[in-house]
């Protein structure tokens, strides 16, 4: 069963062989430090085979992950395993990005997870709610010296320092330690000095790892290293020096390249493209005929027309930015050798696995975060082990070109490798915060037992200055000082109540600090939000999530400003919704003009900038569904949680709140077909549901029964309906109010539903103080039942207004949306000196048309032993003057105001007609004691009707009228 596996291997090489007991015949964890092109892939397959010999088929509750630094490589051990190990029924399962839910349903029916340490870290947060990480029985680990990166090293220490952790845990939990399974670490890694330091980190305390260290004279391909020095004099910058290596490429392929591929680094995607447009001028490659043609028939596949040129004459380049098809195409031509030279950026070398013999590095300067720097020698090495092709090669050769101030320092690299360094206590913040909510780390001597189980503590005990720690400290002073680090990390997590410590030091989480470990969120966010007044609008809200730490990998290039400033302000064309002030010149003014541009479904000619949106949505998704719920903990932040419940669903329906394309959401409808829809006017649901199945295939030019299943997807969509009613139950400053909710087709979607299975609306009131009344999600699985639910809301008078603002959001879809406005009735009128609403104006002449009863009604007044009547006291009761009515005897006569008295004028200016209406209302009930209806219709007895002559409303043709004087 296991010969298709190696069928691609005839012998092992030297790597390999010295590998094979320890990987096939025992079960001890393993590092193999070894050149690329080795086959250290090969290693990982023998640690699956070894499982697979030891658990008796069928292979029923056992799992594989292979974590790899980057995507592209998961991609490519994906597509090789699944074929590998599909014959002999394994599944494969790739699991990166921000993967739906039915994906981790399917992979509880994998037996191989290929992911990255990012996902597998914000998976394992939940570990104890997720049997799928128990099942884990072998973890192999590509590319470990990744580990050394600044930014994503702390994040693979930690998954692998947490899956020590669990296994751990399972001992403890369980009596039988046989019952619980072995998990086994295989790592590999490029040539690093300190290999030992990674095996004592995956050791185990039963057995010590298994450290294999290859040396580049065992490689299978032998690698010559050149470093070539080039002047660079003080005013020229590293733009210009990168330009003046263009034209040295052409010699240097000439004298190493052997007329056999040659794949060149560069820098930036631009600058690939330039140095590939010079070569094509500078240098002529002898093509066979045969060869020719088939580059031809590469190039008529092409959608770039600079790369379809270019392929023609021998030379293309190959980066991110690019057609999926176009890589493809690329990667194709080069791999079987029709392509001479192939220029690319330096994420190919951790990624697409595309040999060359001979690799050129043009500047070991990059473009990162908005300057220049050194690459790191991680990259370095990458780079050059691309040199080398095993199936055709026995020797290869790899060129560094650099300035000559920098040449040694490239030589002595090559040389000897730098030892490889933890990043975690750059990171720790954050990484602790996740291992509290997980309750791994309970209390301060815990957290010092957990740092233990990291690579920081193996290279803090060796290397104590790298982390800031004096160098003459024994083990017991080490510590102390990780103890010290770590107080003062979960210091600042108490200071922003994400966890809570009591006086024995023991740990809590919050429910603040749930959130941001659940939503994978970086503390640095999560302190600005702890910033927000309440009161944000949506603009505010989309500037403060432009500035967050999750979108730090995108760049704002200088090729993109023009683009990015027509579609911030252009009178010509459709621009964004909110504009950013001025020109377009930060990575936060891009990634808040891309995501209005992706909501206003506004087009952008730009594969990189879409591929940049792409990002910004994927991690976007996350901080927006985690802003909705950090915000649902306050009680003084209506607006702004109404807001962010509101940018949620934007986020994931790529869509505006009042956005016209509400089609889009529909399956089989893309922005084209949309806008055909909008330009018919087609511009919500019910709108869609009532034209004619026919109409639509014309309008979309689509064949039947195109237009039936368009009007079968919205009529299976919820329609809810929101009813309130104020209850009997009310006092001066409490009310009573039933909400209900209605999912009227909820019999409909009895056997079919357009929306999925998790869809919820969210409940949210709000009052005019900006308190947050009430706040719930409302499952649409709960409305199926019975079709309504209802909930009796008790409403606190607020000082501004009685008016309250009642908001059904629905999480997943863009013009399902109710909002209602609503006020409550409460006993008494609003005292005197609190405004009710602005904005509109009303006399005291516009009360009397809603102030008319009966001159009978009411009782001759009687006065007081001082001198006052009755209306008078009302009048000082409720804080009012006295009206301007003149009536003889305002006991007697119909106007309420004329007994309870009218606001002050300075209260009235501010107050709205309808506030004003609901106050007489008010009085009138408490004075009154015949009903409204009935004084009407004495009113209206008792009024005088004047004849009208309707000849004055005749038109008269402006012909006929009399000429005005001049």
């Amino acid at each position: 069963q296991f010969r298709s596996i190696f069928k691609e291997f005839p012998y092992f090489n030297y790597a390999q062989s010295k590998a094979l007991d320890d990987l096939l015949y025992t079960d001890r964890n393993f590092v193999i430090c070894a050149p690329t092109g080795s086959g250290k892939t090969v290693m990982f397959e023998l640690a699956i085979t070894r499982l697979l010999m030891e658990v008796p088929q069928p292979w029923l509750n056992i799992k594989v992950v292979y974590m790899a630094p980057i995507k592209a490589l998961c991609s490519q051990r994906f597509d090789d395993w699944k074929e590998k190990f599909g014959p002999i029924g394994l599944t494969c399962k790739e699991l990166t990005g921000d993967t739906l839910m039915d994906d981790l349903f399917e992979i509880h029916h994998a037996d191989i997870i290929i992911t990255t340490p990012e996902k597998w870290d914000s998976m394992t947060r939940r570990w104890r709610d997720n049997s799928i990480v128990q099942l884990v029985r072998l973890f192999l680990i590509d590319e470990v010296h990744v580990i050394k990166d600044e930014s994503r090293g702390a994040t693979l220490e930690v998954v692998v320092s947490r899956m020590k952790t669990v296994q751990a845990s399972l001992w403890r939990l369980l009596e039988s330690h046989d019952a619980v399974p072995p998990l086994r670490f295989v790592a590999v890694s490029a040539t690093i000095p300190n290999t030992q330091d990674i095996a004592e980190w995956l050791s185990d305390s039963k057995m010590p790892a298994v450290c294999l260290k290859i040396d580049e004279d065992q490689r299978p391909v032998k690698l010559r290293k050149i470093v070539l020095g080039f002047p660079c004099s003080d005013n020229q910058t590293e733009f210009k020096f990168d330009l003046t290596l263009n034209y040295k490429i052409a010699s240097i392929i000439q004298t190493y390249s052997e007329q056999k591929p040659a794949l060149v680094f560069c820098a930036t995607r631009k600058g690939v493209q330039q140095a590939a447009s010079v070569l094509a001028k500078d240098a002529k490659f002898l093509l066979s005929i045969e060869q020719k043609q088939r580059l031809q028939r590469f190039a008529n596949s092409l959608k770039d027309s600079k790369l379809r040129d270019l392929l023609t004459y021998g030379v293309a380049y190959h980066h991110a930015g690019m057609e999926m098809s176009d890589r493809k195409i690329i990667e194709g031509a080069f791999t079987v050798g029709d392509l001479p030279v192939l220029f690319t950026t330096s994420t190919l070398a951790m990624g697409v696995n595309l040999p060359a013999h001979l690799v050129v590095i043009k500047s070991t300067m990059h473009y990162v975060g908005g300057v220049f720097q050194e690459y790191s020698e991680t990259d370095i090495l990458q780079m050059i082990g691309r040199a080398g092709r095993p199936q055709f090669d026995t020797t290869a050769t790899a060129v560094i070109m650099t300035r000559c101030s920098t040449r040694e320092r490239y030589i002595q690299m090559l040389n000897g490798a730098d030892i490889i360094e933890s990043s975690l206590h750059r990171h720790l913040v954050e990484h602790l915060n996740a291992e509290i909510v997980l309750h791994t780390v309970t209390d301060v001597s815990v957290a010092l037992e957990w740092i233990r189980s990291t690579f920081l503590y193996i290279r803090a005990l060796k290397n104590p200055t790298h982390y800031g720690f004096s160098s003459g400290l024994d083990k017991v002073g080490i510590e102390a000082k990780l103890q010290e680090l770590c107080l003062k990390n979960l210091n600042d997590l108490s200071s922003f109540d994400l966890i809570r410590m009591d006086e024995a030091s023991n740990f809590k989480p919050t429910e603040t600090g749930r959130l941001m470990a659940w939503y994978y969120i970086a503390f640095d966010t999560v302190k600005q939000f702890f910033t927000i007044k309440g009161t944000e609008t949506l603009n505010e809200l989309i500037t403060m999530i432009s500035n967050c730490t999750e979108f730090v990998d995108v760049k704002l290039r200088t090729n993109e400003k023009k683009i990015l400033n027509t579609l911030n302000k252009d009178k010509d064309k459709i621009t964004i919704r909110f504009p950013v002030e001025g020109k377009i010149k930060t990575r936060e003014m891009k990634v808040n003009c891309l995501i209005q541009a992706q909501l206003g479904c506004i087009p952008i000619q730009d594969f990189t900038l879409t591929q940049d949106t792409g990002r910004i949505f994927r991690n976007g998704l996350r901080v927006t569904r985690w802003l909705s719920d950090f915000l649902a903990s306050s009680k003084n932040n209506f607006s702004a949680l109404l807001n962010s419940l509101i940018l949620a669903k934007c986020f994931r329906c790529r869509l505006w709140e009042n956005s016209l394309h509400v089609s889009k959401q529909l399956e089989k409808i893309g922005v084209s077909l949309s806008n055909a829809m909008v330009n018919a006017g087609l511009t919500s649901f019910k709108k869609i549901e009532d034209t004619n199945a026919r109409e639509l295939e014309l309008i979309l030019n689509r064949h039947p029964p195109f237009g039936n299943q368009i009007k079968e997807s919205v009529l299976h969509l919820p329609k809810y309906e929101l009813d309130i009613e104020q209850l009997p139950k009310y006092s001066d400053m409490l009310a009573e109010i039933l909400v209900t909710v209605k999912l009227t087709n909820y019999e409909q979607l009895q056997t079919k539903r357009t929306a999925p299975d998790f869809h919820y609306v969210t409940l949210v009131i709000g009052d005019a103080d900006n308190q947050v009344i009430f706040n719930q999600k409302i499952m649409d699985s709960v409305l199926l039942k019975t079709g309504n639910w209802m909930k009796k809301i008790e409403v606190k008078r607020a000082l501004r207004s009685e008016d309250i603002s009642i908001n059904l959001i629905s999480s997943d879809y863009v013009g399902l949306d109710i909002q209602q406005a609503y006020t409550a009735f409460y006993l008494t009128p609003k005292p005197e000196g609190h405004k009710v609403v602005t904005n509109q104006k009303l006399t005291a002449e516009s009360t009397r048309d809603t102030c008319y009863g009966s001159p009978q009604s009411l009782p001759a007044a009687k006065v007081d032993t001082g001198g006052r009547s009755k209306q008078e006291i009302a009048y000082k009761k409720y804080g009012n003057r006295e009206c301007n009515h003149r009536c003889k005897n305002k006991d007697v006569c119909g106007h309420d105001c004329c007994k309870t008295g009218v606001p002050p004028k300075s209260q009235m200016n501010g107050d709205t007609k309808f506030s004003l209406y609901l106050a007489d209302l008010r009085s009138r009930n408490s004075v009154s004691s015949i009903p409204p209806v009935k004084r009407l219709k004495v009113q209206m007895l008792n009024q005088h009707v004047e004849n009208v002559d309707l000849k004055q409303f005749v038109f008269t043709p402006k012909s006929l009228l009399p000429a005005l004087p001049r």
